[in-house]
């Protein structure tokens, strides 16, 4: 056998390796859950490949809210199945920021981003910073060029996120007028309410307390007249005694916090 051929056997061995150790796909994982969109960016693998990929992307969108590390696991495989196709990379991107892995998330959400051009995850990318202790940096995603060309839910989020990263520099008023633009105080629904928490921290920690207390009260009532069915969800990415920070918007399934001590010397 030639130094080639072993080289060959050892590269199978250990991709067989990785493979054995994926984690078990339950039979009702089916492909056919996928979104149409995202079932055609798998069709650049072989069929059986793109089958098993996808089955995984459908276990780590049913199982990110639930069972984060368990998602992780199988973004991990569907990354090193499909590591060029920008939906395993943004599972993969997604998980590792929701199991606190925010240099990882910064790398993989960076990549997805090259890859397709999109720009939806800038308020990740900016809370991932925040979760490595960088808030200038989450501050500087504000003045990226595709800024502009965010949805408006995208753009509501990005502000959340910048309001808090205000916060962590210490510049309160700063935070609360992020959130003051027309298009922000216009969110709705679910958004609605993570905007009035972020707006009653920021206000609280400004010490306008009267006007905290309004938004407080205006989330409770709407959850308790149980308006669109909201659910008031906190996302702690700072561990401070009294501070709430709700957090960004959770991500969805195949579009797919305390601080990290995850790499965090990962230079940009």
């Amino acid at each position: 056998m030639t130094r080639a051929d072993e080289l060959a056997r050892a590269a199978a061995d250990a991709r067989r390796a990785l493979r054995e150790s994926e984690p078990e796909l339950p039979d009702d994982a089916v492909f056919a859950d996928l979104d149409r969109e995202v079932r055609g960016r798998l069709r650049t693998l072989s069929k059986e490949n793109a089958e098993t990929v996808g089955r995984h992307l459908v276990m780590v969108g049913r199982l990110i809210d639930s069972e984060p590390e368990t998602a992780y696991q199988h973004a991990q495989a569907a990354v090193r199945r499909a590591g060029r196709v920008d939906v395993a990379r943004e599972a993969a991107g997604l998980a590792a920021y929701r199991t606190g892995r925010f240099a990882e998330a910064l790398r993989e959400l960076r990549t997805v981003r090259r890859l397709s051009g999109s720009a939806e995850h800038l308020a990740v990318l900016a809370d991932a910073e925040r979760g490595l202790g960088r808030p200038e940096r989450a501050l500087a995603l504000a003045q990226d060029p595709d800024v502009g060309s965010l949805s408006p839910e995208a753009a509501i989020e990005l502000a959340i996120v910048l309001s808090g990263a205000r916060l962590d520099l210490d510049e309160p008023e700063a935070a609360v007028a992020v959130l003051e633009s027309p298009g922000v105080r216009a969110a709705e629904g679910q958004l609605a309410v993570r905007v009035a928490q972020a707006r009653a921290v920021a206000l609280e920690a400004a010490g306008h307390l009267e006007r905290a207390q309004s938004e407080v009260i205006g989330l409770s009532t709407a959850a308790q007249a149980g308006e669109d069915d909201l659910e008031i969800v906190v996302f702690d990415l700072e561990d401070q005694d009294e501070t709430v920070d709700p957090g960004p918007v959770q991500p969805g399934p195949t579009s797919l916090a305390q601080p990290g001590t995850d790499e965090q010397e990962e230079q940009a």
